[in-house]
């Protein structure tokens, strides 16, 4: 399992002290979803169709809605939408404990290592997710050439 703020002893969850575990587990699940091609599982994770998946291209950011049909065929053609797996996760809440933000480094086939945020929000049907970001860390020793071959990419994209 991921690791989670923790210290000594851990507390009895309420309500204003959520179980970080809880938000592992469906975060867990949502990823594993995806990598067995399960559409629907994946989906229900969302919290409803305003929800937003932010991808790593500047084009990518869509409301569940938008979401689910450019990403259909992926779920379908392999039964492997796409493969991201958690090597750590950190995750914290609202005071009152409604709420949880969570950043988490991600191992990917495709992109190489990347990094997901994101926010989940507790309501009668447990946590769902409200927002995720997806996104490839840049190393700052190669981030001006990244940025020359974006800058390049987009003028001749505007051409």
């Amino acid at each position: 399992m991921l690791g989670a703020c923790s210290s000594g002893e851990k507390p009895e969850p309420t309500a204003a002290n959520p179980d970080p575990e809880e938000v592992h587990a469906v975060l867990d699940d949502w990823h594993a979803a995806a990598a067995e091609g399960d559409f629907e599982r994946y989906f229900n994770h969302f919290e409803n169709d305003s929800s937003i998946f932010m991808g790593t291209d500047a084009t990518e950011r869509w409301t569940v809605a938008e979401f689910k049909p450019w990403s259909k065929p992926y779920f379908e053609d392999d039964g492997v939408a796409w493969s991201f797996t958690p090597t750590f996760r950190k995750v914290y809440f609202s005071d009152e404990g409604s709420t949880a933000w969570f950043d988490e480094e991600l191992d990917t086939p495709n992109l190489g290592p990347s990094r997901g945020s994101g926010v989940l929000v507790k309501n009668a049907n447990g946590w769902k997710i409200a927002h995720y970001n997806l996104t490839i860390p840049i190393p700052n020793a190669i981030v001006d050439t990244v940025v020359h071959m974006v800058e390049k990419e987009l003028q001749q994209s505007n051409q």
